[in-house]
């Protein structure tokens, strides 16, 4: 098994943190009325894309109805409606959307991921459960990190969380630390290569209904982030 998959796999089976197995599973058991004839994934959620992707995404957790119900990051909920339409449109998706894990989307050159790997109640993990889970993450970017050229973090929730992890995995951050923005670009130096972190507004529902992240204002930042990589 590749190193990735590996990692994927040992991700699936962590219960490291009882407040979020307890959240996760009773979320799995009870549903959501839409769904209640789908089986919930449950556990989780590990990031998905090619291994040798040059380009990350990074959310904040997966959501508890879709993620946690589809076992694949941004899949059966709005956020990836938005997120996977911008990615089609700059030719780094295959389709426009993400229903559940057997609907054949592929990413090129663009890998999925996450500081906190379970559905934490109101989308809120604690600093403990976002530390304890942090690892899973360092070493995802440790074994992305040969090709890795360009991040785009989605949030300030989840730029807090990864610019430690991003630390850990080799890359030097400048200080004081980079501060969250929508458009923020910081250059992070690796012995193996630079990497360019950009800030994006959160794909969630309250930002694109408000028109607070748009959808051209989202292709910018994904755009900018591709040809960095060498994905435009």
């Amino acid at each position: 098994m590749e190193p990735l998959a590996a990692l994927d796999t040992r991700v699936t089976e962590c219960r490291a943190c009882p407040r979020l197995v307890a959240w996760r599973e009773e979320v799995a058991r009870t549903k959501r009325a839409a769904f209640a004839d789908e089986e919930y994934w449950g556990r989780p959620v590990p990031g998905f894309g090619p291994a040798d992707a040059s380009m990350a995404l990074v959310g904040l957790a997966p959501a508890a109805h879709g993620g946690n119900r589809t076992g694949r990051m941004f899949t059966g909920d709005r956020s990836g409606e938005v997120l996977f339409a911008a990615l089609y449109d700059l030719g780094l998706a295959n389709r426009p959307t993400a229903v559940d894990t057997h609907d054949g989307l592929t990413l090129r050159g663009v890998r999925v991921t996450s500081p906190v790997h379970c559905a934490p109640p109101a989308n809120k993990p604690t600093p403990r459960e976002r530390d304890t889970c942090r690892p899973w993450l360092v070493g995802e970017l440790e074994l992305l990190r040969p090709r890795l050229r360009s991040a785009v973090v989605l949030g300030a929730f989840g730029w807090q969380a990864a610019l430690p992890a991003f630390r850990a995995a080799g890359w030097e951050l400048p200080r004081p630390g980079p501060a969250f923005g929508h458009g923020a670009r910081v250059t992070l130096h690796g012995a193996e290569g630079d990497l360019e972190l950009f800030g994006c507004y959160h794909v969630s529902q309250r930002n694109t209904f408000t028109g607070r992240l748009t959808p051209e204002m989202l292709r910018d930042v994904l755009g900018e982030a591709a040809e960095v990589a060498g994905l435009g």
